[in-house]
Order: structure tokens, then C-alpha cells, then sequence
């Protein structure tokens, strides 16, 4: 039936998807499925109400909606959910939206043409999820977010939608507000006191969790030290490009010649390549200190040269747990609330020294931080399990799994 289903919206996607290919900004494109061969282990939990019945693991298909499955960071995710596909014996795809409303929305639709029987994904605003948690229902395709939560306050319809829904799983996320506490914390420790604020796109959910963040932190340092206050600039927003992170970076430097500081808060690491290559231009490296979020694959020789001052990351694995949720959605192993939905808080890794990323990069870039065989346990493991998994991550968590 799903695959009667793909083939009849494939044919009415077919016109929608040519004209976004012509349009000027590049559509959303699905890459070929990954295959794996490893069959899954088989788990005994009860089945969902509104599940059918669980397709073997080689007919599964999840797809993957991301804004980049090739930036610093995407394709740091991919790497490892095509290693997570492998260990589980099922396909994934990969579905580009470079966070544009319109093809995050159609990139469900995507996903259900291709006859996907998951779908985890990284939208941009919250308002997003209406569409795409519809696309899911009617399809029958199980979805969770990585990378997002829907807030009940600021997004009610949104997220009462999500509980009531038999096929949104739930969401991994990160704990946005004190990562952007923690990030201002550090540079004002440092002395900064006139900080700038480069974002990715307006009304993003998770960059509005982390300006929340930054803004706290600016409050709390306040209060703290009432004669050594410190400011925080508005938001330039500079896209998810190298060159438009460098052009924004460029044009918030010249409008506040003062500033001490630049937060380049996130959107997958090009941003950032981009920001900092404009303080280098300006001859202002290790003069204006820098702080943002998403690893770079060489921030041991930025935090060597005085480039970058600290960042947040390592969480290219949250999108792993997602997927691990979705696919034991579709095996039947999890009950999908109707009343709620699940949710992990996965944590960040800060690193502020060449030192620091050494010990990372030895056991997340290196190698991934979990095995065949672990991402494998992963595909049987219960809920809470799998929670605890995820929320205990760390350096010290992945030496001791791996110590022999």
C-alpha cells in the first residue's frame, strides 16, 4: 500500500520538484538510498496501535531532512546514520532543504513519494511541523526531529498537533538557553564587553533558544558585576553559506568598530568558516574573540592561533537517536503516545583549548564515538534505555566504553 501511495504523490510531485530545481536557490534533493546488509536484532515489545505490521529490516527506508547533508556539520551527521543504517540492515535517504520554509515542508512529501516508512528531520521554524506532521499521518510515516523541539509556549497548535499525533515519535534536542548561557559566560570571563551576534536565519527555533541564552547570560554577568556590565548587539543574520557568513561577519565588524566579540551562534559550520575568514581579512584574528556552536574540522589549529576563543559541539550524534526512535517506531518496538511525545536532551561537548579538541577529535572524529556493534544494541534497546544512552555522552562516557 505505501508503495501504491509514493507512486501516486511522486506523480504529483514530479512538476513541483522540476520548478524548484530551476528556481535560483537550490531545491531540495534526495541522494540515492543508502543499503546495508546486517539484519537487525529482533525486539518483543507490544506494537503501536496505529502501527502495521513491522517491515523486515531490508524493506525499511528512513529519510533524512536536513539542510545540508555535506556541511561541516550535516555531513558529520550523515557519517553517522549511514554507519547506524549499516549496523541495522535498513536504507536511508537524504533529503537537502538548506532550511527554506517552503522545502523543509516539501521535503515530507519527498520522503513520502519515495516510499519512506520514517522520517526524522531538522526543520527551521517550529510552524514548519504542521505540514510535515500531516504529510506524515496521512502517509502513515513515522517522524521525529533532530536538532529541534516544538516549545508548547511559544508554538501551542504546533505541539498539541505533535501529542495528539500517532506518528510523530518524538524529538532529540539540545539544552539551547544554557549553551547560549554558558558560550556569553566564557567570553565575558574573558574580558569581551560590546559582544555581536551573528545568526543563520530569522525566527529559527533553535537560534532563538540560543539568543534566549546569550541574552540570559548577558543578565546574569549584569547583575553579578553591576560597575563591569557587558552588551549584546542585535542579530545579523548571515544565510548557511561560507560567503554569506563572510559578508554578514564583514558587515556587523565595519557598522561596530568597537565590538570585542562576535558569537557566530550556528547553521552547520559554513557560517563560521565564512566569519572567521572575514576577521582575518580585516586583520583583527585573536583581537576579536570568537565563540560558536558546531565543531569545526580543524578548530584545533583555530583555538591554536587565537582564531576561536571556545565552542560548543559534538553533537552530530543527536540526529542518531532520532533515527534509532523512528526505526523502532516502525519495527513496532515503541508505543507512540497520543498524549505527549518522547523527548532526549542530548548534551554538548565545550572545548576551549587545543588540548580540549585533542581529546575529542580522538574519539569522535578519528572514529565514531559508538561501534557496529553498539549502534547495532541500539536498534533493541528500550526507550528509556536509549535515553540514558544518549544523555550520558561525553568524552569520558566514550573512553570508558572503549578503554580495552
Amino acid at each position: 500500500m505505501k508503495k501504491l501511495i509514493s507512486i501516486v504523490l511522486c506523480l504529483g510531485l514530479v512538476l513541483s520538484l522540476f520548478a524548484g530545481c530551476a528556481a535560483s536557490t537550490p531545491a531540495a534533493t534526495a541522494a540515492e538510498p543508502a543499503t546495508a546488509e546486517e539484519p537487525a536484532a529482533e525486539a518483543a515489545a507490544p506494537a503501536t496501535e496505529a502501527a502495521e505490521p513491522a517491515a523486515a529490516d531490508d524493506d525499511i527506508l528512513i529519510g533524512v531532512s536536513i539542510w545540508s547533508s555535506t556541511d561541516t556539520l550535516g555531513s558529520q551527521c550523515k557519517r553517522i546514520l549511514d554507519a547506524a543504517a549499516e549496523a541495522l540492515g535498513v536504507k536511508v535517504m537524504y533529503i537537502d532543504q538548506g532550511h527554506i520554509s517552503e522545502q523543509v515542508t516539501a521535503s515530507a512529501e519527498t520522503a513520502a513519494a519515495a516510499g519512506c516508512d520514517g522520517l526524522i528531520i531538522c526543520n527551521s521554524a517550529s510552524a514548519e511541523m504542521t505540514s510535515v506532521i500531516n504529510t506524515c499521518d496521512e502517509y502513515k510515516m513515522y517522524c521525529a526531529q533532530f536538532f529541534r523541539v516544538i516549545n508548547e509556549e511559544a508554538n501551542p497548535s504546533e505541539y498539541a498537533l505533535a501529542s495528539s499525533s500517532p506518528y510523530y515519535v518524538g524529538s532529540v534536542h539540545e539544552n539551547e538557553i544554557d549553551n547560549g548561557i554558558n558560550l556569553v559566560t566564557i567570553l565575558c570571563e574573558k574580558g569581551c564587553r560590546n559582544i555581536a551576534l551573528e545568526g543563520w536565519e530569522a525566527g529559527d527555533a533553535t537560534f532563538l533558544l540560543r539568543w534566549e541564552g546569550y541574552k540570559q547570560g548577558i543578565d546574569q554577568w549584569n547583575t553579578a558585576h553591576p560597575d563591569d556590565k557587558a552588551t549584546l548587539l542585535d542579530p545579523q543574520y548571515g544565510g548557511t553559506t561560507s560567503d554569506t557568513g563572510r559578508a554578514t561577519a564583514e558587515a556587523i565588524i565595519n557598522a561596530n568598530p568597537t565590538s570585542d566579540a562576535l558569537i557566530v551562534a550556528g547553521g552547520g559550520g559554513d557560517v563560521l568558516v565564512g566569519a572567521l575568514a572575514a576577521i582575518e581579512s580585516l586583520g583583527l584574528t585573536g583581537k576579536i574573540d570568537v565563540v560558536s556552536t558546531d565543531f569545526l574540522p580543524d578548530l584545533d589549529q583555530q583555538l591554536a592561533s587565537g582564531a576561536m576563543s571556545a565552542e560548543s559541539g559534538g553533537h552530530y550524534a543527536d540526529p542518531l537517536f532520532a533515527f534509532m526512535m523512528v526505526y523502532n517506531a516502525i519495527k513496532g518496538n515503541y508505543a507512540v503516545p497520543t498524549d505527549g511525545f518522547l523527548e532526549i536532551n542530548f548534551p554538548y561537548i565545550y572545548v576551549a583549548s587545543p588540548e580540549d579538541y585533542a581529546a575529542y577529535a580522538k574519539l569522535f572524529v578519528d572514529q565514531l564515538p559508538y561501534s557496529a556493534d553498539e549502534l547495532k544494541a541500539m536498534g533493541a534497546m528500550s526507550f528509556d534505555d536509549l535515553k540514558a544512552t544518549a544523555e550520558k555522552l561525553s568524552i569520558a562516557d566514550v573512553q570508558a566504553r572503549h578503554a580495552g
